[in-house]
């Protein structure tokens, strides 16, 4: 009746750890993108459960025979379509360490080190990224949990009963408004959705052609929601938009946002690591005037998914909004100490923070730095290659490491250049050498590269324009 024998564990520990580091080691061997068809994966697993135990050994195998087909290798250096979320060494040690002590830092009490060391890392990567103490910082899982977080602060700062009285049937409370750009992630659309702010309590705000927010616009339709009657309270600014890595201008936006009492959020869940770069500090313009701001360390800090910070210089709100107890989980230490349950809606929580712990130790700022700011150099370095060629047109400014372009040979109209562009991306993907993403701007489809993991080399982003040029040949 009890768990796997420990010397099962250490002799199976040790075949998986060696097959993690072959894995890793010849990771170039795989296609980035799977390759299999829906439904090819569950044929081959058993349709029913085994009534009796088998050797872990042979799950293992069947890592290889069954999962390994149907994995797109996120880890893979000719993985470049998204946002590079990629895995480090340290990272990878981390979470298997947080497995085994399955810590769960709902409470101070059920895990001192966990809250402390998180409180720490929040401190850490704080400093790392430039912000002033005065920002208090907590874990989520992604950054669609913590944007969420960030509305219902926004709410709650209106002071207008929605914790206890909710807002179903009320005619005492206004139409909310949320604003952000056209090109704002769609997790602002799901939180709002969540919220009970409703699609139709969004407001999206037109972008100019470097694909920014345009503050003018943002100003006007605020005074016309308040001319209706509605309650404008809350804006998004974001640090590195999903599609086109574009930055909006932040100070501006923070003008009308004091104006008007709205909560300001960022979303830099792409681009905020970036601040860590003496060059990149611009970006931050603004960032002191915001209620909340929002960082992905798995996006491009080689974390393990999945890993969100949440900083806030209102945390009190914030408690307010999701601060509830029960007998159970009343404590000696409340007084005392923080209990992370009391910021969101999670009871139970992973011990992520270790993961900041190992990675920030073994790299040290300034390595993760110089890996990130050498992305950002090959990026500009491959624009170049694209502004270069009369065959290709670089669609989008490149502030980061993601790079918007598409083929444009002469004689096709849009309809045909979508087209071709959408064939062109479908079989780049087939080659199984390199996977790219793509986004639509303006009506045009548009090819996404972004380059951001800890395995990349220039050689890679070589191989890739050589395929993307080879590849398109065969469309002139």
């Amino acid at each position: 009746m009890n768990d796997m024998p420990t010397e099962e564990f250490r002799k199976n520990g040790h075949k998986l750890v060696d097959w993690i580091s072959n894995y890793l080691n010849d990771i170039e061997k795989y296609p980035p993108l799977s390759q299999v068809n829906p439904g090819d994966i569950l044929k081959r697993i058993q349709q029913t459960p085994p009534a009796n135990g088998e050797d872990i050994e042979n799950v293992l195998n069947d890592v290889d025979k069954i999962i390994m087909d149907g994995i797109t290798h996120w880890n893979h250096p000719g993985f470049m379509a998204y946002f590079n979320s990629t895995s480090s060494g340290p990272g990878i040690l981390a979470e298997f360490l947080s497995a085994a002590l399955n810590a769960n830092g709902m409470l101070w009490k059920t895990s001192p080190a966990f809250t402390e060391l998180e409180r720490s890392m929040m401190n850490w990567f704080r400093q790392m990224v430039g912000l002033s103490e005065n920002y208090w910082g907590i874990i989520y899982d992604t950054a669609s949990t913590s944007s969420m977080h960030a509305i219902a602060s926004a709410r709650e700062q209106l002071d207008l009963g929605f914790r206890e009285k909710g807002m179903a049937g009320r005619s005492d409370v206004p139409k909310l408004i949320l604003y952000c750009s056209e090109h704002a992630h769609n997790s602002i659309d799901k939180g709002a959705v969540t919220l009970g702010i409703g699609l139709d309590g969004i407001r999206k705000i037109p972008a100019n052609e470097k694909f920014e927010m345009v503050p003018q616009k943002l100003e006007e339709a605020v005074k016309e929601d308040i001319a209706k009657g509605y309650k404008p309270f809350c804006v998004v600014a974001t640090v590195g938009t999903t599609s086109t890595t574009s930055i909006d201008p932040v100070e501006a936006i923070a003008d009308i946002a004091e104006k008007n009492n709205m909560w300001l959020h960022i979303d830099a869940a792409y681009g905020g690591v970036t601040a860590m770069i003496p060059d990149m500090k611009w970006i931050t313009k603004g960032w002191d005037r915001a209620d909340s701001i929002v960082i992905n360390p798995h996006k491009w800090l080689f974390t393990p998914m999945d890993l969100s910070i949440f900083f806030t210089r209102k945390p009190d709100i914030l408690k307010r909004a999701f601060s509830l107890s029960a007998e159970y989980l009343k404590t000696k230490q409340d007084n005392e100490v923080e209990n992370l349950m009391d910021y969101g809606i999670q009871l139970g929580r992973r011990f992520r923070s270790l993961k900041l712990w190992f990675i920030i130790r073994y790299f040290g700022v300034e390595g993760l730095a110089a890996r990130i700011k050498n992305h950002i150099e090959l990026a500009k370095e491959f624009a170049g290659w694209i502004k270069a060629d009369s065959n290709f047109k670089l669609m989008a400014p490149v502030p980061f490491s993601t790079v918007c372009f598409r083929f444009q040979p002469e004689n096709k109209n849009e309809a045909e250049l979508n087209l071709l562009n959408e064939k062109l991306l479908e079989n780049i993907n087939k080659s199984g050498k390199i996977f790219l993403s793509h986004t639509k701007l303006n009506g045009k489809f548009v090819i996404r590269l972004t380059i951001g993991s800890i395995r990349q080399e220039r050689r890679h982003i070589i191989d890739a324009w050589e395929i993307i040029k080879s590849t398109a040949r065969g469309y002139r």
